[in-house]
């Protein structure tokens, strides 16, 4: 096999780099800064930490894990809060664990993978069963201008749908709508009725300040609006907030709001300002991950041990003649990725031994253990095969913080003690037909870089007062115009001629 790795190519050593690799190195297991695997000897992972505590090295989880794979590693753990600049620090410095957790959306990561720095795996997936059945989308989510620097980590390709309060249906004699149309005469029901049963005012739809880029881009992509770009039909990328599709989807959502369905506070309010308004009954709609049913029956628990809050969790909405479709949460199925170092791991038998490592990580055993820990000890299964965490302390001690670190969320879908978490599961599962991912997440725009997210601020203001009456469609249109000067034709031919060249 040739060996596709191309020489590192220097990159700024700086003082705040080097202090910033020091601190990263320190959050070792071992203390060390770089890999050392390539003389076959413990493999490092720099990778995120979402907990509190760092589990121990020794521990029962990674006893196992090491057993099960059958190689020599060890983390090196990076506090969540601190990833961007501990891992800036580390590219900076080359002071690299062998295999690295690494985000290319994140500012600064792209050029890096880039540069020489880490192999490129696509050549060698196909040895390893597990690395060779990943989802061919999420792999090409992955790619960097065609190129794959890492192993991806693999996460549901959709998430999104909308929740509608099953009670709410049940007072009013209502059907669950499957049709944007339906949904609209629903929480017009909800308004105009009394689905509480107390006489109180509600709303039909609670939405919340990041409409434009959370819920309202879900809505949008039941209208044929693309995942954040798309390609149009003259053969360029544009922002899907951009097209007729978006614009079509602005005007029915601010129908809505003007007839009182949506929230009328909404480009104001918080996220957990918003789960508190749906744990107050103000309303009945939320356009969201359908995971997030059960948290909302837990805050209704929380309120009402005895509440008869229930929710109908909708994966197949549609609109009007569009077919079936969902725009990705979560950028393709690709959260992230891992790369392997080519300074550290010089030859191929050095990164096959790494990616033994993350294939046997695939293997369901050591998920288990990445997410339940050990059956016995962490949990138990009862009569009906679902799982049931039977000391939490010790779980959120010893397995936690390794769930950020599976290399798949979908190596298997557990049976739940809790009904909302397998529905939630099946149809997330069932999302990955109807998916719609984002053409240019894997090209490279130098203008995009620098200039999008106060071009994307001045689009989402323009939508917000649009929204409220404020402002026409016209107006919305016109603030398009404007900002195409400032970077957004120059995104768009940019991103065109990577594609074109890619494909």
């Amino acid at each position: 096999m040739i060996q596709r790795r191309t020489l590192l190519k220097s990159l700024p050593l700086a003082a705040a780099g080097m202090a910033g690799a020091g601190a990263l190195a320190s959050c070792g297991s071992s203390g060390g800064g770089g890999g050392s695997a390539g003389e076959g000897g413990t493999l490092t992972w720099m990778s995120m930490l979402h907990t509190p505590t760092t589990p121990e090295a020794s521990g029962p989880i990674m006893t196992a894990l090491k057993e099960h794979s059958g190689v020599d590693f060890e983390f090196q753990w990076v506090p969540d809060a601190s990833k961007e600049e501990k891992i800036n620090a580390a590219l900076a410095s080359g002071s690299l664990a062998d295999i690295n957790t690494l985000n290319q959306g994140m500012a600064g990561v792209r050029e890096p993978l880039k540069s020489g720095m880490f192999w490129d795996v696509e050549p060698f997936l196909s040895e390893f069963p597990n690395l060779a059945s990943i989802n061919p989308t999420i792999i090409e989510s992955a790619r960097l201008d065609g190129v794959l620097y890492g192993v991806p980590f693999q996460k549901p390709l959709a998430r999104y749908g909308v929740l509608v309060r099953q009670d709410w249906l049940d007072r009013l004699g209502l059907e669950v709508p499957h049709t944007l149309e339906d949904l609209l005469e629903v929480a017009q029901a909800f308004v105009d009725g009394d689905p509480t049963g107390t006489g109180a005012q509600v709303t039909g739809f609670i939405d919340r300040q990041e409409s434009f880029a959370v819920g309202f881009r879900s809505l949008a992509g039941y209208f044929g609006a693309g995942d954040k770009f798309q390609l149009d039909d003259s053969g360029k990328i544009v922002p899907a907030c951009t097209t007729e599709p978006w614009k079509e989807a602005m005007e029915w959502y601010r129908g809505a709001f003007e007839r009182g369905l949506v929230n009328q506070e909404f480009v104001t309010v918080q996220k957990e300002n918003q789960r508190q308004a749906i744990a107050q009954d103000k309303g009945g709609i939320v356009v969201t991950g359908l995971f997030e049913a059960k948290g909302y029956m837990a805050l209704a628990e929380s309120i009402n041990a005895d509440t008869e809050v229930e929710w109908a969790l909708i994966n197949d909405m549609t609109y009007a003649d569009v077919p079936r479709r969902i725009v990705s949460d979560t950028d393709g199925g690709m959260g992230g990725l891992m790369t392997f170092n080519s300074q550290s791991l010089k030859s191929e038998d050095d990164l096959k031994r790494a990616l033994t490592l993350i294939d046997k990580l695939l293997d369901e055993p050591a998920f288990q253990l990445m997410t339940n820990g050990v059956e016995g000890t962490h949990f138990e299964k009862d009569a009906d095969g679902a799982i049931e965490i039977i000391d939490q302390p010790l779980w959120e001690q010893q397995v936690q913080p390794y769930n950020s670190s599976r290399p798949s969320d979908l190596v298997e879908i557990y049976k739940s003690t809790n009904p909302y978490v397998n529905e939630a599961n099946e149809k997330m599962a069932e999302n990955d037909e109807y998916v719609v991912t984002n053409p240019a997440q894997s090209l490279t725009s130098a203008t995009y870089d620098t200039q999008w997210a106060t071009i994307e601020k001045a689009l989402n203001d323009s939508y917000n007062t649009f929204m409220v009456g404020q402002t026409t469609m016209e107006d919305y249109e016109a603030a398009i115009e404007a900002v195409r000067s400032q970077g957004l034709d120059d995104i768009i031919a940019e991103y065109t001629e990577a594609y074109e060249a890619v494909n």
